[in-house]
C-alpha cells in the first residue's frame, strides 16, 4: 500500500475515532447528569472513563503521529503556520482533555460512593461536572478548528 494513503488512512479514523468517542461520551455523560439518578451516573461515568482510555487515548496518541507522518511524506515543513495553528489547537484541546479524565473518574468514584450507601449524588459530583463541561467547548472547538485546517491546509496562507 502506498505509504501517504496508509498515513491518511489512519490519520482519518484515528481523528473520527478521538472526536466520535468525544461526542459521543459527553452527550452520554450530559444525559446522564441530567437524570440525577446516583446508579444511572455511575454506570455512565464507568462507561466513560473506559472508552476514554480504550478509545480516546489511543487515537489522542495517533494523531500527532499520523500527523507527523503525513507531513514528512507529504513534503511539507513542519513549521508552516497552518501546522502550528494545527499544533496549538491541538494542544489545547489535550490541555482541556488530560483534567477532564480525572473529573470523569472523581464522578464515576463520587456517584459509586453514594450508590454503595444510599445516598443522593453529592454536589462534589455536580460541582465537578459544572467545570467537565465548561472544559469540553474549548476541546471540542479546537479540534474542529484542527479538522477546518486539515481540510483547508495552505491554502489559507
Amino acid at each position: 500500500m502506498d505509504p501517504y494513503l496508509l498515513a491518511l488512512w489512519l490519520h482519518i479514523l484515528s481523528s473520527t475515532v478521538l472526536f466520535g468517542t468525544g461526542i459521543g461520551t459527553a452527550f452520554q455523560m450530559v444525559w446522564a447528569m441530567r437524570t440525577g439518578k446516583v446508579e444511572t451516573v455511575h454506570s455512565v461515568a464507568s462507561g466513560v472513563v473506559w472508552a476514554d482510555w480504550l478509545f480516546t487515548t489511543p487515537a489522542g496518541i495517533a494523531q500527532p503521529l499520523t500527523g507527523l507522518w503525513l507531513i514528512y511524506i507529504a513534503g511539507y515543513s513542519f513549521v508552516e503556520p497552518w501546522l502550528l495553528a494545527t499544533y496549538a489547537l491541538y494542544v489545547l484541546a489535550f490541555i482541556c482533555w488530560a483534567p477532564v479524565v480525572h473529573l470523569q473518574i472523581r464522578i464515576r468514584d463520587l456517584a459509586g460512593a453514594a450508590l454503595a450507601t444510599g445516598a443522593p449524588l453529592p454536589d462534589d459530583a455536580r460541582r465537578l461536572y459544572r467545570i467537565w463541561f465548561a472544559l469540553g467547548w474549548p476541546a471540542f472547538a479546537a479540534l474542529a478548528g484542527v479538522f477546518w485546517l486539515m481540510v483547508s491546509r495552505p491554502a489559507l496562507w
